[in-house]
């Protein structure tokens, strides 16, 4: 027995919205309303808000940086198809192709590079950073979604120092943990040749850095959408014009 009251279970009360639309909708206006004053504008607060959402915790605003061109540097690659990195299969997974394959964007996991298994035991060294010394020469304009190994960032930031060529469009900077992971992020931000999205100090993971990416798409998607409906409405006005001529 729970000990709880018919009387006591009839007064809660629960919200009506029940489709998936109408729940990320909902949840959406309560954040809002959680912040009068946002803390970020434009696409950031879209991406801060999808944030806030998938970890269900408000004060992660705090540890988000956000910066606009970074966002427009991430929106602008998945526009132009660009590949995608993940560190891990649970971030792999966690972002939904059906917003990405109108772009012709590839989603990959890094652990799934030929010979990683041989390279960390190797060097002794974790799989992640394997992963990302394998894939390096491939980092050029692309999207590199980190969500668990502060090793996988090192091992990026790194490639980059040495190969400027190879520089992402895009890293989504978000490990969990308390070895190395705060300090990978300040690491990243540190870096002015490349985009950074990150969340600061110990806070992250595979959900957030996946929701990142997704938000992403969601903004391209719309923006996508309103450029070929002006395109549309544009070359409408120019038949009009012509018939009338």
């Amino acid at each position: 027995m729970s000990g709880v009251s018919a009387k006591q279970e009839a007064e809660i009360a629960l919200d009506p919205a029940s489709t998936p639309a109408d729940i990320e909708a909902r949840s959406f206006a309560i954040i809002d309303a959680e912040f009068p004053d946002k803390p970020f504008s434009g696409h950031a607060w879209e991406v801060a808000r999808r944030l806030v959402h998938t970890s269900g915790d408000v004060s992660l605003v705090r540890e988000l940086c956000l910066p606009d061109q970074a966002i427009a540097a991430g929106i602008a690659a998945v526009r132009a198809g660009a590949p995608i990195f993940t560190d891990t299969e649970m971030v792999r997974s966690g972002i939904p192709m059906r917003r990405l394959q109108a772009f012709g964007c590839r989603v990959s996991c890094i652990l799934a590079a030929e010979g990683v298994d041989a390279l960390a035991a190797e060097k002794g060294i974790t799989r992640t950073r394997a992963g990302m010394e394998l894939v390096g020469n491939s980092l050029r304009g692309a999207i590199v979604a980190i969500g668990n190994a502060p090793t996988a960032l090192l091992a990026l930031i790194e490639h980059v120092r040495i190969h400027r060529q190879d520089v992402p469009a895009l890293v989504v900077g978000m490990p969990v943990g308390f070895v190395n992971a705060a300090e990978s992020k300040e690491m990243l931000l540190r870096q002015r040749d490349l985009n950074a999205l990150a969340v600061r100090g110990r806070r992250g993971g595979s959900p957030l850095a996946a929701a990142t990416v997704n938000a992403l798409a969601v903004i391209a998607a719309r923006l996508e959408h309103f450029q070929n409906e002006n395109a549309l409405t544009d070359e409408s006005v120019c038949v009009v014009r012509a018939n009338e001529e």
